[in-house]
């Protein structure tokens, strides 16, 4: 579905990511490992289009998307949750979420999609009318996975879905996302909880140093002796 070619970008004179090659299958689940200051959330916001690629190739099913604006990506099916969440903090769970959808014109899909969200979180269902800045960070990580459900996507990107959260809200998190996996909902996550990912990941990737050092179905990196030393040096 994803395919990353000599993916290189940076900012200003820094080169944050370097000849990346990377690919994501329909229905897969590659987690993007790494240490602080790898380049992970840099390449996902190439792929999301809010960083430019100085150069290499970026093909989403057989096509070019390099030229393409953050919004054309995300009608051709990818979404990205950043770092952080993002939300829009004043406006309601419910208003957040319906932001999501300003790429979709059919209004049955839109309602669809709020009770697709809902299912899989049923706590925003709830707080549909709170305001998105009062909810806990577990909510408002599962607000901001339920916004970029909204615009049905095809592949979901996730930067740091489990930083700062509690273990039984981790817990619950994953459990959302091995359903999306499950349904056939293809993921790309960067995640610091490196053995709770590959239990759940179909693949992983390490990233080190801008460029990717180690790569492999997920139930052999789990024992790849090597994984330690690419964290700690």
């Amino acid at each position: 579905m994803l395919s990353v070619r000599g993916l290189s970008a940076g900012y200003g004179g820094l080169m944050a990511i370097r000849s990346v090659s990377l690919e994501v299958k329909e229905g897969e689940w590659l987690a993007l490992l790494g240490p602080v200051g790898a380049g992970k959330s840099t390449l996902l916001g190439v792929l999301a289009g809010l960083v430019a690629a100085r150069q290499g190739e970026i093909q989403f099913d057989g096509e070019d998307i390099r030229p393409l604006p953050p919004h054309r990506r995300l009608r051709r099916g990818i979404a990205l949750v950043p770092e952080g969440r993002r939300l829009f903090a004043g406006m309601t769970v419910r208003e957040n979420l319906m932001a999501g959808t300003h790429a979709l014109a059919d209004v049955a899909m839109r309602r669809r999609n709020l009770d697709r969200v809902c299912d899989l979180f049923p706590v925003l269902a709830e707080r549909g009318r709170q305001v998105a800045g009062t909810l806990s960070g577990g909510e408002q990580q599962m607000c901001a996975i339920g916004r970029a459900l909204m615009a049905s996507p095809r592949i979901l990107i996730i930067d740091e879905v489990t930083l700062g959260l509690a273990p039984l809200v981790v817990e619950s998190l994953f459990a959302a996302l091995a359903e999306l996996h499950r349904q056939g909902m293809t993921l790309l996550t960067v995640e610091q909880n490196v053995p709770l990912v590959l239990v759940h990941a179909d693949r992983g990737c390490v990233l080190s140093g801008g460029a990717i050092v180690l790569e492999g179905p997920a139930r052999v990196l789990r024992d790849d002796p090597d994984l330690p030393r690419h964290f700690i040096g």
